[in-house]
């Protein structure tokens, strides 16, 4: 019985003790750590640049001095296209750029047939090279966990509007060339999907590139094609400065 009163006692001394030191320490709370924020490139400038390639088409052209005056165009053309620009991105999603691409397309054709008029019978092919300049707005968009910088792969869609100055050289089936330069209305709608390194990121898409008109109005014997489109697939890189 004695020691049995004796633990019990030793026990209670030693809570006792434990609580009034436990009062004495500090209190360090738990410690938790909290993630860097990733800013990204918010308002960051970038360069650019594009290189592809493409497929024209319209729908027909028109001959004001021969009998008909319009014409399908039976042919597609084929060319490339090369470019560079500058742009700044809002950090958002949002991204903004001008740009400037050399546009080469050769082989667009319609065959001709006036019923002896002006015109010599046959295929007529067209020949472009044209300078387009187009002011665009982009919206990234992530997969998955979202988009930021170094984030991985994403997709865009954007629209752009300018203008195009437009060098043609039309081959009638003799050999013989007209060439004709005018401007034009431009515009293009893109859509795509890319990778973001960080400072470098690349994409590659698509872009529907509209030329409202290519025409020659001081020749012997006038002609105008009017909306043409020129699809293209093209890769890009942009460098950003943060």
């Amino acid at each position: 019985m004695r020691n049995l009163t004796a633990a019990m006692l030793v026990a209670g001394a030693t809570m006792i003790a434990g609580q009034a030191v436990a009062a004495d320490l500090p209190y360090y709370p738990p410690v938790i750590e909290i993630p860097d924020v990733d800013y990204g490139y918010s308002g960051s400038f970038y360069l650019r640049g594009s290189a592809g390639a493409n497929l024209m088409w319209a729908h027909e052209v028109n001959h004001p001095t021969a009998t008909p005056s319009r014409y399908a165009i039976d042919g597609f053309g084929y060319g490339y296209s090369v470019g560079v620009g500058a742009g700044f991105e809002t950090g958002t999603g949002l991204r903004f750029d001008a740009t400037y691409d050399y546009l080469g397309n050769n082989g667009m054709r319609a065959t001709i047939n006036d019923g002896g008029g002006p015109l010599v019978d046959g295929v007529h092919s067209l020949s472009l090279r044209s300078s387009v300049l187009l002011a665009n707005a982009y919206y990234d968009f992530g997969f998955g966990d979202g988009y930021g910088a170094a984030g991985g792969a994403f997709g865009y869609v954007g629209a752009g509007a300018g203008i195009a100055f437009n060098d043609a050289v039309v081959t009638d089936p003799l050999g013989a060339e007209s060439r004709s330069q005018n401007t034009s209305l431009a515009a293009a709608g893109m859509v795509g999907v890319g990778y973001d390194f960080g400072q470098v990121v690349a994409d590659v898409g698509y872009r529907a590139l509209y030329i409202n008109r290519i025409e020659n109005t001081t020749a012997a014997f006038p002609f105008s094609v009017d909306n043409n489109w020129v699809h293209e697939v093209r890769g890009t890189v942009r460098y950003r400065f943060n």
